[in-house]
Order: structure tokens, then C-alpha cells, then sequence
């Protein structure tokens, strides 16, 4: 086995790993038979388990699993941001806001966007150390690029639940 060979299955178990536990947590939380909403993080999670893992095992498909796992992260982070301010701690203070909404969940959420980039990056771009990061900040694959999603997706998100109150 080569070093790029084992670093890609560690990665890729880490993407599992964290997406088995994401998911395992939001069927305790939160149950399909309570609210048909729950179904949203549900495929979410098995996509997150099976479809992105599978995309990142082939040459051909690292860019989809990329953008998929991307995509499933700032759904994940829109959706548990909305839930915290729905739920809003009072009163608000740096404790109750770190302990009593969802940004740990969040964090550990953008830990597995994270991996997914370690394996885009170490794929797409290869394994050479001295090869220096080129590209523009909000241009694809770059992390600008995602920022840039996660600020309009978040905008669409934010002006849909205006709309339909």
C-alpha cells in the first residue's frame, strides 16, 4: 500500500466516520415519525454515508463527491442555524450560545467539509509537497467559492421563509 493509497482510506473512513455519527445522532434527535421534515436529514446522512464516500473512491467522481459534500454541509449548517435562532437561548450569553444552540454541531459538521477538501485537494491537486496552491480565492475548487454558496444559498433559504410564512 502507498502513502497516498492509505492517507485516501483514512480519509475516507474519517468522512464516514463523521457522517455515521451525524446521522446516527439526528435519528435519536430527530425521529421520521415525529416530523415528515426529518426526512431531510435523513437522505442528507445517506448520501453523506454511502454516495459521497463512494464518489471520493474514484478519480473520475472526486469532484462530485467534492461538491455533493460541500452542498450537504452548508444545507446542514443553514438548517441547524435556523433552528438555533428559532430557538434562541435566553439570556444570550457567550456560554448559552456556544452550549445551548447548535454551533458545536455546526462546527463538527464543517469538520467533515473539511476532510472531504483534505481528499479533493490531495487528489485533484496530488501528493507533491513543493507544489505551490494556486488559484483564485472565489473561484472553483477554492474555499472562497464556498463561501460564496453558503452566503447565497443561505440568502434563497432566508427569502423562502419570508415568502411563505
Amino acid at each position: 500500500m502507498t502513502i497516498r493509497t492509505y492517507t485516501k482510506a483514512v480519509l475516507l473512513t474519517a468522512l464516514v466516520t463523521l457522517s455515521l455519527g451525524g446521522f446516527l445522532l439526528h435519528v435519536r434527535i430527530h425521529p421520521v415519525s415525529q416530523n415528515s421534515a426529518n426526512f431531510i436529514p435523513l437522505i442528507s446522512g445517506v448520501l453523506s454515508i454511502l454516495v459521497v464516500p463512494l464518489l471520493f473512491s474514484f478519480k473520475k467522481t472526486v469532484e462530485y463527491g467534492y461538491v455533493l459534500n460541500g452542498i450537504l454541509v452548508i444545507i446542514g449548517t443553514i438548517a441547524m442555524a435556523h433552528l438555533s435562532i428559532v430557538n434562541w437561548p435566553a439570556p444570550a450569553t457567550a456560554g448559552s450560545i456556544i452550549f445551548k444552540t447548535l454551533l458545536i454541531d455546526i462546527l463538527i459538521l464543517w469538520s467533515k467539509f473539511f476532510v472531504g477538501k483534505a481528499l479533493f485537494d490531495l487528489e485533484f491537486f496530488g501528493y507533491d509537497p513543493h507544489k505551490a496552491k494556486k488559484g483564485i480565492t472565489y473561484r472553483y475548487p477554492n474555499l472562497g467559492w464556498w463561501m460564496v454558496h453558503l452566503v447565497a444559498i443561505s440568502l434563497v433559504y432566508l427569502l423562502g421563509n419570508l415568502v411563505w410564512r
